[in-house]
Protein backbone atom coordinates (compact mmCIF):
# COMPACT_ATOMS: atom_id res chain seq x y z
CA UNK A 1 0.00 0.00 0.00
CA UNK A 2 1.49 3.43 -1.07
CA UNK A 3 2.35 5.56 1.82
CA UNK A 4 2.17 9.23 2.56
CA UNK A 5 3.72 11.26 5.22
CA UNK A 6 0.57 12.67 8.05
CA UNK A 7 0.51 13.78 11.28
CA UNK A 8 -2.39 11.58 12.96
CA UNK A 9 -3.53 11.48 16.64
CA UNK A 10 -4.17 7.68 18.05
CA UNK A 11 -5.46 9.69 21.52
CA UNK A 12 -6.47 12.63 22.49
CA UNK A 13 -4.69 14.78 24.50
CA UNK A 14 -2.36 17.75 24.41
CA UNK A 15 0.18 19.26 21.69
CA UNK A 16 2.41 15.41 22.57
CA UNK A 17 -0.37 13.34 21.38
CA UNK A 18 0.54 15.20 17.34
CA UNK A 19 2.77 12.15 15.83
CA UNK A 20 4.28 12.69 11.84
CA UNK A 21 4.00 9.29 10.48
CA UNK A 22 3.64 7.19 7.44
CA UNK A 23 -0.10 6.98 6.40
CA UNK A 24 -1.94 5.33 3.90
CA UNK A 25 -2.77 7.48 0.49
CA UNK A 26 -6.76 7.49 0.39
CA UNK A 27 -8.43 6.53 -2.40
CA UNK A 28 -10.87 8.53 -4.26
CA UNK A 29 -14.08 7.47 -4.06
CA UNK A 30 -17.09 7.86 -6.57
CA UNK A 31 -17.47 11.45 -6.22
CA UNK A 32 -14.07 12.38 -4.70
CA UNK A 33 -11.03 13.63 -5.85
CA UNK A 34 -7.44 13.69 -3.95
CA UNK A 35 -5.88 16.23 -3.57
CA UNK A 36 -2.04 16.54 -3.34
CA UNK A 37 -2.09 19.34 -0.39
CA UNK A 38 0.66 21.88 -0.78
CA UNK A 39 -0.66 23.82 2.73
CA UNK A 40 -2.86 23.21 5.54
CA UNK A 41 -4.67 25.83 7.72
CA UNK A 42 -4.46 25.88 11.63
CA UNK A 43 -7.94 26.25 13.09
CA UNK A 44 -8.86 26.10 17.02
CA UNK A 45 -11.72 23.31 15.90
CA UNK A 46 -7.91 21.10 15.22
CA UNK A 47 -7.02 21.35 18.71
CA UNK A 48 -10.40 21.26 20.50
CA UNK A 49 -10.80 17.77 18.67
CA UNK A 50 -7.62 16.80 19.54
CA UNK A 51 -8.23 17.38 23.27
CA UNK A 52 -11.62 15.62 22.80
CA UNK A 53 -13.68 18.25 23.19
CA UNK A 54 -16.46 17.73 20.21
CA UNK A 55 -16.72 13.95 21.02
CA UNK A 56 -20.16 13.66 20.97
CA UNK A 57 -20.80 16.47 18.08
CA UNK A 58 -18.32 14.88 15.61
CA UNK A 59 -17.55 11.70 15.44
CA UNK A 60 -13.95 10.07 14.52
CA UNK A 61 -12.40 7.36 14.08
CA UNK A 62 -8.97 7.26 15.30
CA UNK A 63 -6.00 7.36 14.12
CA UNK A 64 -7.02 10.62 12.58
CA UNK A 65 -5.40 13.27 10.20
CA UNK A 66 -6.31 16.90 11.49
CA UNK A 67 -6.97 19.65 9.59
CA UNK A 68 -10.00 20.98 7.49
CA UNK A 69 -7.94 23.91 5.44
CA UNK A 70 -6.34 22.45 2.88
CA UNK A 71 -4.81 24.12 -0.73
CA UNK A 72 -3.51 21.90 -3.12
CA UNK A 73 -3.14 20.16 -6.61
CA UNK A 74 -5.74 17.60 -7.91
CA UNK A 75 -4.23 14.22 -8.18
CA UNK A 76 -6.76 11.53 -8.77
CA UNK A 77 -10.30 11.77 -9.80
CA UNK A 78 -12.83 9.62 -8.29
CA UNK A 79 -15.78 7.79 -10.20
CA UNK A 80 -18.20 10.42 -11.52
CA UNK A 81 -16.20 13.97 -10.87
CA UNK A 82 -16.19 15.73 -14.23
CA UNK A 83 -16.20 19.33 -12.68
CA UNK A 84 -12.37 19.10 -12.33
CA UNK A 85 -9.24 17.80 -14.64
CA UNK A 86 -5.82 16.70 -12.82
CA UNK A 87 -3.92 19.37 -12.24
CA UNK A 88 -6.14 21.89 -11.27
CA UNK A 89 -5.23 23.99 -8.24
CA UNK A 90 -7.88 23.99 -5.45
CA UNK A 91 -8.73 24.77 -1.98
CA UNK A 92 -11.55 23.27 0.39
CA UNK A 93 -13.05 22.94 3.57
CA UNK A 94 -13.49 19.26 3.70
CA UNK A 95 -16.07 17.21 5.86
CA UNK A 96 -14.77 17.54 9.53
CA UNK A 97 -16.19 13.81 10.11
CA UNK A 98 -13.29 13.12 7.81
CA UNK A 99 -9.15 12.89 8.24
CA UNK A 100 -7.81 16.08 7.44
CA UNK A 101 -5.21 17.69 5.97
CA UNK A 102 -1.82 17.67 7.70
CA UNK A 103 -0.94 14.84 5.19
CA UNK A 104 0.48 15.31 1.79
CA UNK A 105 -2.44 14.14 0.45
CA UNK A 106 -6.33 14.17 1.27
CA UNK A 107 -9.47 12.59 -0.41
CA UNK A 108 -12.31 15.66 -0.34
CA UNK A 109 -15.75 15.28 -1.95
CA UNK A 110 -15.43 17.26 -5.03
CA UNK A 111 -18.73 19.32 -4.19
CA UNK A 112 -16.77 20.68 -1.08
CA UNK A 113 -13.79 21.76 -3.48
CA UNK A 114 -13.28 25.26 -5.73
CA UNK A 115 -10.71 26.42 -7.87
CA UNK A 116 -7.98 28.26 -5.78
CA UNK A 117 -7.85 31.96 -6.12
CA UNK A 118 -5.52 32.53 -8.97
CA UNK A 119 -3.95 35.60 -7.24
CA UNK A 120 -3.06 33.45 -3.92
CA UNK A 121 -0.03 30.95 -3.59
CA UNK A 122 -0.74 27.69 -1.37
CA UNK A 123 -0.18 29.13 1.87
CA UNK A 124 -2.23 32.17 1.21
CA UNK A 125 -4.92 29.90 0.01
CA UNK A 126 -5.21 27.51 2.69
CA UNK A 127 -5.69 30.37 4.73
CA UNK A 128 -8.81 31.27 3.19
CA UNK A 129 -11.78 28.19 3.49
CA UNK A 130 -12.44 27.79 6.84
CA UNK A 131 -12.04 31.23 8.23
CA UNK A 132 -13.95 32.27 5.12
CA UNK A 133 -16.70 30.18 5.40
CA UNK A 134 -17.58 31.21 8.96
CA UNK A 135 -17.09 35.06 8.47
CA UNK A 136 -19.36 34.39 4.93
CA UNK A 137 -22.11 32.18 6.63
CA UNK A 138 -21.91 34.01 10.11
CA UNK A 139 -22.65 37.79 8.10
CA UNK A 140 -24.81 36.49 4.97
CA UNK A 141 -26.32 33.71 6.23
CA UNK A 142 -27.34 34.14 9.79
CA UNK A 143 -27.31 38.05 10.12
CA UNK A 144 -28.06 38.88 6.75
CA UNK A 145 -25.53 41.72 6.86
CA UNK A 146 -26.75 44.56 4.17
CA UNK A 147 -25.42 47.41 2.99
CA UNK A 148 -26.00 50.73 5.45
CA UNK A 149 -26.12 48.33 8.73
CA UNK A 150 -23.58 48.62 11.81
CA UNK A 151 -21.77 45.14 13.11
CA UNK A 152 -19.45 44.71 15.39
CA UNK A 153 -16.59 42.10 15.21
CA UNK A 154 -14.80 40.97 17.82
CA UNK A 155 -11.27 39.89 17.57
CA UNK A 156 -11.10 41.77 14.16
CA UNK A 157 -7.33 40.68 13.72
CA UNK A 158 -8.15 37.04 13.74
CA UNK A 159 -8.41 34.92 11.63
CA UNK A 160 -12.22 34.41 11.03
CA UNK A 161 -12.24 38.00 12.25
CA UNK A 162 -10.03 39.62 9.55
CA UNK A 163 -12.11 37.83 6.93
CA UNK A 164 -15.52 38.76 8.96
CA UNK A 165 -14.17 42.76 8.98
CA UNK A 166 -13.08 42.59 5.29
CA UNK A 167 -16.14 40.79 4.20
CA UNK A 168 -18.62 43.55 6.13
CA UNK A 169 -16.56 46.82 4.36
CA UNK A 170 -17.53 45.27 1.03
CA UNK A 171 -20.87 44.61 1.85
CA UNK A 172 -20.87 48.24 2.88
CA UNK A 173 -21.45 48.11 6.17
CA UNK A 174 -20.39 49.96 9.06
CA UNK A 175 -17.88 48.25 10.45
CA UNK A 176 -16.53 48.12 14.24
CA UNK A 177 -13.88 45.69 15.56
CA UNK A 178 -11.98 45.00 18.74
CA UNK A 179 -8.31 44.23 18.67
CA UNK A 180 -4.91 44.70 20.45
CA UNK A 181 -3.09 47.71 20.04
CA UNK A 182 -0.59 46.19 18.07
CA UNK A 183 -3.60 45.61 15.54
CA UNK A 184 -5.27 48.69 15.39
CA UNK A 185 -3.50 49.69 12.11
CA UNK A 186 -4.16 46.52 10.44
CA UNK A 187 -7.83 46.11 11.22
CA UNK A 188 -8.07 49.61 10.22
CA UNK A 189 -6.25 48.53 6.84
CA UNK A 190 -8.92 46.07 6.40
CA UNK A 191 -11.58 48.03 6.28
CA UNK A 192 -12.63 48.69 10.18
CA UNK A 193 -14.55 52.37 10.24
CA UNK A 194 -13.70 51.69 13.99
CA UNK A 195 -11.37 49.50 16.08
CA UNK A 196 -11.48 49.44 19.56
CA UNK A 197 -8.61 48.39 22.16
CA UNK A 198 -10.36 45.72 24.41
CA UNK A 199 -7.06 46.00 26.83
CA UNK A 200 -7.39 49.45 27.29
CA UNK A 201 -11.59 50.67 27.09
CA UNK A 202 -14.34 48.55 27.29
CA UNK A 203 -16.61 48.47 23.87
CA UNK A 204 -19.87 48.45 25.43
CA UNK A 205 -18.61 52.39 26.45
CA UNK A 206 -17.48 53.17 22.76
CA UNK A 207 -20.90 51.85 20.76
CA UNK A 208 -24.51 51.49 21.01
CA UNK A 209 -27.45 50.38 18.55
CA UNK A 210 -25.86 47.77 16.40
CA UNK A 211 -27.82 45.85 13.79
CA UNK A 212 -25.35 43.18 13.85
CA UNK A 213 -22.80 41.53 16.64
CA UNK A 214 -20.13 38.72 15.61
CA UNK A 215 -19.16 36.86 18.47
CA UNK A 216 -15.72 35.10 18.05
CA UNK A 217 -14.77 35.79 21.45
CA UNK A 218 -17.92 33.99 23.57
CA UNK A 219 -17.63 33.71 27.45
CA UNK A 220 -18.19 37.75 29.14
CA UNK A 221 -17.45 39.47 25.88
CA UNK A 222 -20.54 37.83 24.69
CA UNK A 223 -22.62 38.53 27.22
CA UNK A 224 -21.65 42.36 27.60
CA UNK A 225 -22.29 42.62 23.91
CA UNK A 226 -25.77 42.16 24.12
CA UNK A 227 -26.18 45.93 25.59
CA UNK A 228 -25.13 47.01 22.34
CA UNK A 229 -27.73 45.70 19.80
CA UNK A 230 -30.40 48.27 18.86
CA UNK A 231 -33.71 46.64 19.11
CA UNK A 232 -34.29 43.99 16.31
CA UNK A 233 -30.38 43.55 15.97
CA UNK A 234 -28.85 39.89 16.19
CA UNK A 235 -25.71 38.62 17.81
CA UNK A 236 -24.57 35.83 15.81
CA UNK A 237 -21.91 33.95 18.00
CA UNK A 238 -19.53 30.61 16.40
CA UNK A 239 -18.90 29.35 20.47
CA UNK A 240 -21.44 28.59 22.49
CA UNK A 241 -24.85 30.54 22.68
CA UNK A 242 -26.00 32.26 25.87
CA UNK A 243 -29.40 33.91 25.42
CA UNK A 244 -30.22 36.23 27.91
CA UNK A 245 -33.83 35.41 29.42
CA UNK A 246 -34.75 38.70 28.27
CA UNK A 247 -33.52 38.71 25.03
CA UNK A 248 -37.07 38.15 23.19
CA UNK A 249 -38.82 40.36 25.39
CA UNK A 250 -35.89 43.23 24.26
CA UNK A 251 -36.53 42.41 20.78
CA UNK A 252 -32.90 40.78 20.30
CA UNK A 253 -32.51 37.73 17.91
CA UNK A 254 -29.63 35.14 18.18
CA UNK A 255 -27.83 32.51 16.00
CA UNK A 256 -25.16 29.67 16.50
CA UNK A 257 -22.87 29.26 13.38
CA UNK A 258 -20.66 25.78 12.90
CA UNK A 259 -19.46 26.37 9.45
CA UNK A 260 -20.20 23.51 6.76
CA UNK A 261 -18.47 22.67 3.25
CA UNK A 262 -19.24 25.34 0.23
CA UNK A 263 -17.87 25.18 -2.57
CA UNK A 264 -19.60 28.15 -4.22
CA UNK A 265 -19.34 30.26 -1.34
CA UNK A 266 -15.74 29.02 -1.51
CA UNK A 267 -15.88 30.63 -5.42
CA UNK A 268 -17.29 33.70 -4.35
CA UNK A 269 -14.80 34.04 -2.05
CA UNK A 270 -12.43 33.52 -4.70
CA UNK A 271 -14.10 36.34 -6.92
CA UNK A 272 -13.85 38.54 -4.15
CA UNK A 273 -9.67 38.03 -3.45
CA UNK A 274 -8.93 37.93 -7.27
CA UNK A 275 -10.99 41.21 -7.38
CA UNK A 276 -8.72 42.89 -4.98
CA UNK A 277 -11.64 43.15 -1.93
CA UNK A 278 -10.07 40.49 0.43
CA UNK A 279 -6.84 39.57 1.02
CA UNK A 280 -6.04 36.40 3.39
CA UNK A 281 -3.61 37.56 7.06
CA UNK A 282 -0.83 34.95 7.79
CA UNK A 283 1.71 35.84 10.16
CA UNK A 284 2.85 32.71 10.69
CA UNK A 285 4.12 29.23 8.41
CA UNK A 286 5.40 26.48 9.61
CA UNK A 287 6.46 23.04 7.88
CA UNK A 288 4.39 20.21 9.07
CA UNK A 289 6.82 18.60 11.33
CA UNK A 290 6.71 21.80 13.65
CA UNK A 291 2.89 20.99 14.12
CA UNK A 292 2.88 20.72 17.96
CA UNK A 293 3.86 24.56 18.02
CA UNK A 294 1.66 25.44 15.12
CA UNK A 295 -1.09 24.15 17.72
CA UNK A 296 0.70 25.93 20.73
CA UNK A 297 0.72 28.95 18.96
CA UNK A 298 -2.72 28.72 17.99
CA UNK A 299 -4.20 27.82 21.23
CA UNK A 300 -2.41 31.49 23.26
CA UNK A 301 -5.66 32.75 21.27
CA UNK A 302 -2.87 35.86 20.75
CA UNK A 303 -2.25 34.88 16.82
CA UNK A 304 -2.57 37.54 13.85
CA UNK A 305 -4.32 36.35 10.96
CA UNK A 306 -3.73 32.68 10.39
CA UNK A 307 -1.12 30.16 11.04
CA UNK A 308 -0.50 27.51 8.20
CA UNK A 309 1.45 25.04 7.60
CA UNK A 310 3.43 24.38 4.83
CA UNK A 311 3.06 20.67 3.64
CA UNK A 312 4.77 20.12 0.15
CA UNK A 313 7.97 20.26 2.00
CA UNK A 314 7.14 18.63 5.12
CA UNK A 315 10.57 18.30 6.77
Amino acid sequence: MATMKAVRIHEYGGPEVLRLEDAPIPVPAAGEVLIRVHAAGINPVDWKIREGRLRGRVEHHLPLVLGWDVAGVIEALGPGVTLFKIGDAVYARPDIARDGGYAEYIAVRASEVALKPKSLDFIHAAAVPLAGLTAWQALFDAAKLAAGQSILIHAGAGGVGSHAVQFAHWKGARVIATASARNTDLVRSLGADQVIDYTQVRFEDETRDLDVVFDTVGEEVQQRSWKVLKKGGILVSILALAVPDDAAARGLRSAYVFVQPNAAQLGQIAELIDGGHVKPVVETVLPLSEVRRAHELSQSRHARGKIVLRVADYS
